[in-house]
């Protein structure tokens, strides 16, 4: 069996990985466009925030290490450029040599990823950098000691520009943040933006909301607002956008925003052709609604469940919370569910509270702070929120957990929380949202 796999990153790399536990014998082919395949693109941030010194970290596997251990043959700077679904048939590039030739596959796995959004006024400049890769991370950090660069502007409230926030301050950095609205990190409840302000003032960290980019001169960056400042480096990180453009004329679905459509066992709509990872549209575990989540966990458990179709042990997804964490300085923001902005198609009520983290009559006990939204009809939850210094993701993942299995919020009254004056309370915050209810 020619299992041919496009996209060498997570997705792509643990889809061959476990597809040749289960079938020993497939020839499995995987082509990566990029220079580098299999590295931990979430570290990237703190390697060049200098949290930890050797780049060999960051790979998790090369080329030649696939090809020892898995008999895998990983083709890099190989850019599939089109599909035959009918012929079965994918078009390549090889970008070191020029050369292009077709690949005849009996299973086709794309896993292409996304790319970051540009600004008109910034693509072109030798001092503005996206963050998506290794190449981009060692252009960022040769950069940063070549220029003896002191002043950096972050395009972009998402996480990854929080995280690049962080990482540049721990460098030593003078770091401005701006974002086109006030909404900082939309996947965090409005609510928390005061907080999140507070935070970014007590860093010493600049912010320009509610404004954006329109054109640089020289190291200028000039604002629509008309604020007008100088910077050493730029990093945009204002959005992505699924890598899909070889796949509009192949016969597999696209939605409108160009993700690739799958069904439950990740099967796209052409015969033969599964897809995973950052680029395609899947639902929520919860409500059964469809959404675009760019996230580790469903690439991973994409892959194994893909792995496991294939060798005739059919097991449908279960689709996906969108559970995620970050860290900003001394507090951590999670949240899991549908997003605020999907809550409009419901009829919910909200709660939110606050409570210790611990016992609070222990010298370092904090503040979290919870919201979540459930809906009046049954009772089911849609989302929650939590901010916090410690424990946060220990709350985040029984609630994620929770949800997972149908629960509503009356039935966090019930769950045991483990208890002793340094960890919880008596009667911890998850059980208390659902006391409050």
């Amino acid at each position: 069996m020619k299992i041919i796999v496009v996209g060498a990153v997570a997705g792509g790399a643990t889809s061959a990985s476990q597809i040749r536990r289960t079938l020993p014998d497939a020839d499995i082919v995987i082509y990566e466009k990029d220079r580098d395949m299999s590295f931990a693109n979430c570290g990237l941030p703190y390697y060049l925030g200098k949290v930890f010194a050797e780049r060999e970290r960051l790979l998790q596997a090369t080329p030649e290490s696939f090809q020892q251990h898995k008999q895998i043959t990983v083709n890099t700077d190989h850019e599939v450029t089109a599909i035959d679904t009918a012929g079965q048939f994918i078009t390549v590039v090889n970008h070191t040599t020029g050369e292009s030739f077709l690949g005849h596959y009996d299973a086709l796995i794309l896993s292409p990823g996304c790319r970051p959004l540009r600004m008109t006024a910034t693509k072109h400049s030798d001092f503005v950098f996206p963050l998506r890769n290794l190449e981009d991370t060692d252009a960022i950090d040769q950069y940063i000691d070549t220029n003896d660069v002191q002043k950096a502007l972050i395009i972009g409230a998402g996480y990854i520009g929080i995280e690049i926030v962080e990482n540049f301050k721990c460098r030593g950095l003078d770091v401005t943040l701006t974002n086109r609205s006030e909404h900082i990190m939309t996947a965090m409840d409005q609510q928390f933006i005061p907080l999140l302000k507070n935070i970014i003032t007590e860093q010493q960290v600049g912010l320009l909301l509610d404004d954006e980019v329109v054109a640089l001169e020289g190291h200028d960056v000039i604002f629509k607002s008309g604020h007008r400042e100088s910077f050493d480096i730029v990093i945009e990180a204002i959005g992505i956008t699924p890598n899909t453009e070889f796949i509009a004329h192949s016969g597999i679905e696209l939605n409108d925003k160009g993700y690739i459509k799958v069904n439950e066992y990740f099967e796209t709509t052409a015969d033969n052709v599964y897809a995973l990872g950052d680029a395609i549209e899947t639902f929520y575990r919860h409500t059964g609604t469809t959404t675009t989540v760019a996230l580790a966990w469903g690439a991973h458990r994409g892959a194994n469940l893909i792995a496991g179709n294939l060798s005739g042990h059919k097991e449908r997804f279960k689709g996906l919370l969108a559970t995620n964490i970050v860290r900003f300085f001394d507090h951590t923001i999670a949240s899991v569910g549908i997003s605020e902005s999907e809550l409009a198609a419901y009829d919910y009520e909200h709660i939110s509270y606050e409570q210790k983290n611990h016992a609070s009559y222990l010298p370092d006990a904090r503040v979290t702070c919870i919201s979540i939204y459930y809906r009046k009809d049954n009772r089911q939850l849609l989302r929650a929120c939590i901010v916090g210094q410690e424990g946060v993701d220990k709350r985040i993942d029984i609630i994620a957990a929770a949800m997972g299995f149908g629960a509503t919020v009356d039935d966090f009254k019930d769950i045991e929380i483990a208890y002793a004056p340094p960890y919880s309370s008596p009667k911890d915050i998850v059980n208390m949202i659902g006391y409050r209810a």
